[in-house]
């Protein structure tokens, strides 16, 4: 599986609970911060569910 780099690239304010949720478990909490994790099903989905959030990209 590939390496996933995870940035958050818009705020969370007035997001709904789930995405805010969503993003937290990514382990992402300000604008900017970059977080790595594995290309599984699950993180893939959750980056599916807010990635007008999101910036990813393939390490």
């Amino acid at each position: 599986m590939a390496k996933l780099r995870i940035t958050l690239t818009k705020s969370l304010i007035g997001r709904k609970d789930d995405h805010i949720a969503t993003v937290k478990a990514l382990g992402l909490s300000k604008i900017g911060k970059v977080v790595e994790h594995e290309g599984t099903t699950q993180i893939k989905g959750m980056i599916n569910k807010v990635n007008y959030l999101l910036k990813v990209e393939e390490v």
